[in-house]
């Protein structure tokens, strides 16, 4: 069988010169994604203890444009990763995804917060095994299960480096937030393409290793 793997500082890398490339873009999105998620949260943190019912019309509304962004800034990476070069329109391009999205994050939030309750280790486990749900949602365009199972095949063999690749991106963006917080205008896009690379480096494995075994069991089964 074909082993999986990936070298996680040529994720960063490839990140970090896409993120050079187009650092104002970057900077726009991000600015803009901030604001229309921060406003509402920040509204409906200020009106939690005297209008909490209008504060859960708000929690809605940011839950709605966490949605929407996500799924935005899912589709300008896979962009990138296709050697285009992505509109800002794309940022609120969500028709088609949405409601996939929001099912599979509500069972992978599920599976992730029972694998926690069962002793904290399930939980991670989990949380890396099937976390390139969005991606398949977006790019794939599977249903909630699916895009959960393909995300198992994609990190099969490679949970281990994927923690360690959570660690550098975590740490990476520390040091974005140290450097007067600007710093994360650079780190934040880095690690983001950097995330990227890796679903599609590890999509590509997974067919590869697919179409290698496909036949060595067809083989066994004539035989």
């Amino acid at each position: 069988m074909t082993k999986k793997d990936f070298l996680i500082g040529e994720a960063i890398k490839y990140g970090w010169n896409i993120m050079k490339a187009n650092l104002w873009f970057f900077v726009g999105v991000l600015i803009v994604a901030g604001l229309i998620t921060g406003i509402p949260r920040g509204i409906a943190n200020s009106l939690q203890e005297d209008a909490s019912g209008l504060a859960a019309l708000f929690n809605i509304i940011y839950w709605i444009a966490q949605t929407i962004i996500s799924i935005g800034i899912i589709k300008i990476a896979l962009k990138f990763l296709a050697d285009e070069k992505p509109e800002f329109a794309e940022l609120f391009r969500f028709q088609g995804n949405f409601w996939r999205y929001v099912g599979s994050s509500i069972l992978y939030g599920l599976i992730v917060i029972g694998g926690i309750i069962l002793f904290i280790v399930p939980g991670i486990y989990w949380a890396i095994k099937f976390q390139f749900f969005g991606y398949c949602v977006v790019d794939q365009k599977l249903g909630p299960v699916e895009a959960l199972r393909q995300s198992s095949k994609i990190t099969y063999q490679v949970k281990w480096k994927l923690l360690g690749f959570g660690f550098v991106i975590a740490g990476i963006n520390i040091l974005g937030f140290l450097c007067l917080f600007v710093g994360l205008f650079a780190t934040v896009p880095t690690t983001m393409i950097a995330y990227a690379y890796l679903y599609r480096k590890l999509l590509s494995q997974t067919e590869t290793v697919q179409n290698t075994d496909t036949p060595q069991k067809t083989a066994v089964t004539n035989a």
